[in-house]
C-alpha cells in the first residue's frame, strides 16, 4: 500500500510540477510527498527528479519510469471498473449447492424460472446432503438445515422444517386412523436414516406434555426422503415425512396427514453464503428470487404449507 501511494505521489508531482501541488491533491503536506518519493528513489537506486527552488523536472530515467507507472495505474483502474461492473450487473456464473430432496422438489423449479428471467447468468449446481466447504469450493450460495457455527458465513432462515405423519387412504381403511403416541407400534413404519450420522430420525408426536421423540418401529429404513414418501404412497406403511417431501402426495390425495405437524428444535431451512461487504448482483438477485418464490408457495421464515394441519 505504501508503494502504491508513493507511485500516486510521483504522478501527482509530475502532473503539478511540485511536491506542494501533489500534497494538495492528497490533502497532506509537501514534506510527506517529498519523503515518500525520496524513499522510492532509494529503493530504485535512481534519481527520478531534478530538483530546483522553482520547479521539478523528470530525469530521463524518471520519464521512463513515470510512463510505465501511468500505464500500470491506468490498467489497474480499468480492471477495477470492469470488476465493479460485473459485480453490479446480472451476468457471470453462480455456483449453487443444494440438499438433495429440498433442492429437487422446492428450489430446482425456482432455478428454472430464474434462468429464463436472467439468461446471461450461468449456473453450476451440485446436490449433496453432506457438509460443503462453501469458501474453499467458491460456492456462491447453498441451502442447508441446522445451525450455523462458521463466523465467515451468513445464514438467512427461509422456512421451518415441519414433520407430518402420513398414510394412504387405503392403509387407513385397513388400520385404525386414530394414531397417538400409544398406538404407533401397531403400524408398519417407513423411517428415515441420516447418511452423515447413521442415526434414524425419531418420530415426533405432539402430546399434552409437548413434543415427544419416539421410536415405534422400523420395518423399512431409507436414507432418501423422496423414496421414503414413495414407499408411503405405495401403501407399505405410515411414515413421518418432511413437509416438502409430503406436499405433492397430499395435494394429489394419495396421502393423508394423520397427526399435527411437529418441529424438531434447530431443524429449519437456511440459505447460506460467504460473508462479504457487497454481494455480486447475480447472487443478490438469486437470493431475493428464492425468498420471494418460497413465499409464493407458502414457505416463510415462520411457517410452511403444512401449518394448516395444526389449525384444523
Amino acid at each position: 500500500m505504501d508503494k502504491l501511494r508513493s507511485l500516486e505521489f510521483l504522478i501527482a508531482a509530475t502532473d503539478t510540477g511540485s511536491f506542494a501541488g501533489a500534497a494538495k491533491k492528497f490533502a497532506t503536506d509537501p514534506s510527506t510527498v517529498s519523503k515518500s518519493i525520496r524513499k522510492l528513489e532509494e529503493q530504485l537506486a535512481l534519481q527520478l527528479f531534478q530538483r530546483s527552488t522553482r520547479k521539478l523536472s523528470l530525469t530521463d530515467a524518471g520519464k521512463q519510469y513515470v510512463d510505465s507507472v501511468k500505464h500500470f495505474i491506468n490498467q489497474l483502474e480499468i480492471t477495477e471498473d470492469n470488476l465493479k461492473a460485473e459485480n453490479e450487473s446480472p451476468s457471470g456464473t453462480l455456483k449453487i449447492n443444494l440438499p438433495v430432496s429440498y433442492g429437487r422438489l422446492v428450489i430446482q423449479p425456482l432455478l428454472s424460472q430464474f434462468r429464463r428471467l436472467y439468461p446471461d447468468i450461468a449456473m453450476e449446481i451440485t446436490f449433496s446432503d453432506e457438509y460443503v466447504d462453501i469458501i474453499g469450493e467458491s460456492i456462491d450460495l447453498t441451502i442447508r438445515s441446522g445451525s450455523l457455527s462458521d463466523s465467515r458465513l451468513v445464514a438467512q432462515k427461509l422456512a421451518p422444517m415441519d414433520f407430518i405423519i402420513c398414510a394412504t387412504p387405503e392403509y387407513l381403511k385397513r388400520h385404525s386412523s386414530n394414531i397417538s403416541d400409544r398406538t404407533l407400534e401397531q403400524h408398519n413404519w417407513i423411517r428415515f436414516r441420516f447418511k452423515q450420522t447413521g442415526k434414524t430420525m425419531p418420530v415426533l408426536m405432539q402430546t399434552k406434555d409437548g413434543v415427544k421423540q419416539l421410536d415405534p418401529g422400523n420395518q423399512i429404513v431409507v436414507d432418501d426422503g423422496e423414496v421414503q414418501a414413495e414407499f408411503c404412497a405405495a401403501g407399505l406403511g405410515i411414515s413421518q415425512l418432511t413437509h416438502f417431501n409430503a406436499r405433492s402426495w397430499v395435494e394429489a390425495g394419495k396421502l393423508e396427514v394423520v397427526t399435527k405437524a411437529c418441529r424438531l428444535k434447530g431443524a429449519s431451512v437456511y440459505v447460506v453464503y460467504a460473508k462479504r461487504d457487497r454481494l455480486p448482483a447475480r447472487t443478490r438477485l438469486l437470493l431475493d428470487f428464492i425468498k420471494e418464490g418460497l413465499v409464493a408457495i407458502g414457505e416463510t421464515p415462520s411457517s410452511t404449507w403444512a401449518s394448516w394441519v395444526n389449525n384444523n
